[in-house]
This record gives structure tokens, sequence and C-alpha cells, in this order.
């Protein structure tokens, strides 16, 4: 399940895995957060945060999630990963080669200092 909140005064979606996400967790993002883009144009980042990735259910749930990559990822100002996952800097030094948004790795108690990155960065 991927619970999906977005914070429309502030502009920041939080995405928080709660274990292996499939196929549909994403569609269900997309279907939460696309009417504020056509609304507004954009978000000015994306909080995702879990204590540790837990991975897709399945192979097409991964290409989902790189899909809503592809047709998010122009759409934001920053990222935060908030997670004591190794996966978190691993993606912080990949993920700013192919996105335009800047990527930063928090530890999973770090909530607020990724918010207020977002809306000070």
């Amino acid at each position: 399940m991927l619970k999906t909140e977005l914070d429309e005064k502030s502009a920041i979606a939080v995405l928080q895995p709660q274990g292996p996400l499939s196929k549909a967790d994403f569609e269900a993002a997309a279907n939460r957060i696309d009417p504020y883009l056509e609304k507004h144009g954009k978000l000015r980042g994306l909080i995702i945060y879990t204590e540790d990735f837990p991975g897709w259910n399945s192979f097409g749930a991964a290409l989902s999630h790189l899909k809503f990559i592809r047709n998010h990822h122009q759409k934001l100002s920053h990222v935060a990963l908030v997670t004591n996952s190794k996966i978190g800097t691993l993606a912080e030094n990949l993920t700013g080669h192919f996105i335009s948004a800047e990527v930063k790795h928090f530890p999973h108690d770090q909530l607020e200092q990724a918010r207020h990155w977002i809306l000070n960065g």
C-alpha cells in the first residue's frame, strides 16, 4: 500500500509506502496528485517517507513506479527521501542525473527537516 497525502497549501505531496508496492498504488497516487498538477502546474516537492524501502509486489509494479517518475519529475522542484534505507543515499546520488528535481536524502526521523528544505531550499 502507498499512502498518499497532498498538502495543497504548501504544495507538498507525501508518499508513505506501507508494504510492497503495487501497480494500483501508483495509479492511486497519480489520481490524487494529478488534479492538483492540472490546476497549479507544479508541486514544490515530494516526500517519500518510509523507514525501509519495501520493494514492489511485481515487475509490473516496478514499471508503474518508473512511469510515475517519468510523468511527474518535471512537475516537482524537490524530492526528499526520508528513510533509513541505504537506497535513500543511492537514489540521491543517481536520480539527480535522470530527473529535473533536486533530490536529497534525510534520515527517517527528519521529516520536518525535509519539509523545511522543500519550503526554503
